[in-house]
């Protein structure tokens, strides 16, 4: 078995994945998969979000410790997830086995005005001066499944999940903020990780521009995959490629060196 440990973007939680873990399990038989909130979202959401990706990485790696799940680790990454991988996989390099980082972007490869496309600023600062003068959930969920997911008109039922996983876990204003925060700050050093990358994006993406995942993808010679379709939030959108991308690509790995990865 191979240990595989999955992190969320701002604001999600584990259960923000859906059925994905095991779609995902289906396709890579031999994956033992960690599923993991950053601090300040999901069952950890009384915890307060700390601003700086450095410390959510350490955090991460104290909470599998905790549990005696010890390294080395595959990462599987969305948005501020990916950050949090990269980070992860630069510092503490011998932990890492291999990353997947989705729909990423990180300064300073990547321009601001990629990393948030300029016409969605107008929706976020409304939608962070309605959240400190009267927060309503389901108005902010909806927004945000309208920005991750290109779907969004037939996810009825994921919009209740999304709005009922507030109601029951919510994250504060101030976390969302802190994780905001330290979005934007994080610094990737120049020199790529030393793991095996995979890079996915999806090139239909109405948050982040996919430029930015091209960007990385070459200047740090990874394998890079992208789906045409497919929005923010890509293994909701397009689950089942992810799960293909993934596995063509450790096979890929197998092949040339001649045996299966950890």
């Amino acid at each position: 078995m191979s240990k595989w440990v999955f992190l969320r973007g701002l604001m999600r939680e584990t259960r923000h994945w859906g059925k994905f873990p095991d779609l995902f399990r289906s396709m890579v038989p031999e994956a033992d998969i960690t599923l993991l909130d950053l601090p300040g979202n999901g069952s950890l959401h009384a915890l307060r979000s700390p601003a700086r990706v450095e410390d959510m990485t350490d955090f991460c790696r104290q909470q599998l410790l905790s549990r005696n799940i010890t390294p080395p680790y595959n990462l599987f990454a969305l948005s501020l997830g990916g950050m949090v991988a990269t980070d992860w996989a630069m510092r503490y390099p011998d932990e890492i086995a291999g990353c997947v980082l989705l729909n990423t972007s990180l300064r300073p490869v990547n321009p601001f005005y990629r990393r948030l496309r300029l016409r969605n600023y107008p929706a976020l600062l409304a939608l962070g001066l309605s959240s400190l003068l009267n927060r309503n959930i389901g108005r902010q969920e909806r927004l945000l499944l309208r920005l991750t997911s290109n779907q969004h008109a037939q996810q009825a039922d994921v919009l209740a999940d999304w709005i009922s996983y507030q109601h029951d876990q919510p994250v504060t204003h101030q976390n969302a903020l802190r994780q905001l925060y330290a979005a934007i700050r994080y610094r990737v050093p120049a020199q790529a990780p030393a793991a095996p990358l995979l890079i996915l994006a999806g090139s239909a993406d109405r948050l982040i521009d996919s430029r930015c995942s091209q960007q990385l993808a070459h200047q740090w010679q990874a394998a890079l995959a992208t789906q045409a379709t497919a929005g923010h939030d890509l293994t909701l959108d397009a689950g089942h490629w992810v799960a293909e991308q993934v596995r063509d690509w450790l096979a890929s790995s197998a092949n040339a060196h001649g045996t299966q990865r950890e």
